[in-house]
């Protein structure tokens, strides 16, 4: 059973990329949307059975935005706000051991799944969508922390790049990638695309949100950011080449980047967990 997982696996994103390449010929509209609709559809990231205990004891009003709802929760406390916003294919649980170490000291928590999450709705997932919802989430709790994992912290970075928010005073970064030129270079790559299919497709990217490739960078961002940032990245980041917390950390004006070694993209450890605390309270 395990063997033939790892095939399809192996093999689906070959077949899915010659049937764009395919379509593409004949339809290539069609062929750029559907390549831009599996960009951004995550794969994963609904709440498991053994994470619903944990998820419903904090679960909250789901907030409504663009005709779709997000799943808030929430952790009281008397101590200063905390928003914390998961990466791809992931939902609210995987801030649980943060969670726990943030109650130990009174912060007021909170969390949403991304669209397409947990227990929001919706289908589609990209940082300008996210950035949206943050943005919603920040009005309407006015944290003094904002706390992100990967596309998570992307997401804070770009957000806060069109419009520093006036409550915000820290900002966490965890494992954040940085350019999309990369992460599109590895998209073709993965589902074998044509030059000309990447360029319509950049095209098609251009038009909607008026960014090409190059132009999204994270780090490029960063040089907006007024706030301070403590940045967390592994040396070995399988997801997130540890060159784009680097390149966002030089682009910075007021940030610490710690680079761990053996805590991979999740960062889910209980050293940096004490440093993230120290952080807020210092």
């Amino acid at each position: 059973m395990k063997a033939s997982k790892k095939l399809v696996n192996k093999y689906l994103p070959k077949i899915i990329g010659l049937r764009l390449n395919s379509l593409f010929l004949v339809q290539p509209d069609k062929a750029v949307f559907k390549a831009y609709k599996l960009f951004s559809s995550p794969r994963k990231g609904k709440v498991k059975p053994e994470q619903e205990n944990f998820l419903n004891k904090a679960k909250t009003t789901a907030i409504e935005h663009d005709s779709e709802k997000l799943q808030t929760y929430h952790w009281k406390g008397e101590g200063k706000t905390v928003i914390l916003v998961h990466g791809w294919d992931s939902n609210t649980h995987r801030w649980k051991d943060l969670v726990e170490v943030l109650q130990k000291e009174n912060f007021n928590i909170i969390a949403f799944d991304g669209p397409a999450h947990g227990y929001s709705e919706g289908k589609l997932l990209n940082v300008l969508l996210y950035s949206k919802c943050l943005d919603r989430m920040l009005k309407l709790y006015r944290p003094e922390f904002i706390i992100g994992h990967s596309v998570g912290a992307m997401t804070i970075v770009y957000n806060q790049y069109l419009k520093q928010s006036p409550f915000a005073e820290k900002l966490i970064l965890l494992g954040a990638p940085s350019e999309m030129s990369a992460i599109m270079k590895d998209y073709k790559r993965i589902l074998r695309l044509s030059d000309k299919f990447m360029t319509a497709l950049e095209a098609y990217f251009v038009d909607k949100f008026d960014y090409s490739f190059d132009d999204f960078s994270i780090a490029k961002f960063a040089k907006n950011v007024e706030k301070e940032v403590l940045i967390f990245h592994d040396k070995f980041d399988r997801v997130a080449p540890v060159e784009a917390a680097k390149a966002i950390h030089k682009n910075l004006k007021h940030s610490t980047l710690k680079i761990t070694e053996g805590a991979g993209h999740s960062l889910n450890k209980d050293d940096i967990h004490q440093e993230i605390l120290d952080f807020l309270k210092r």
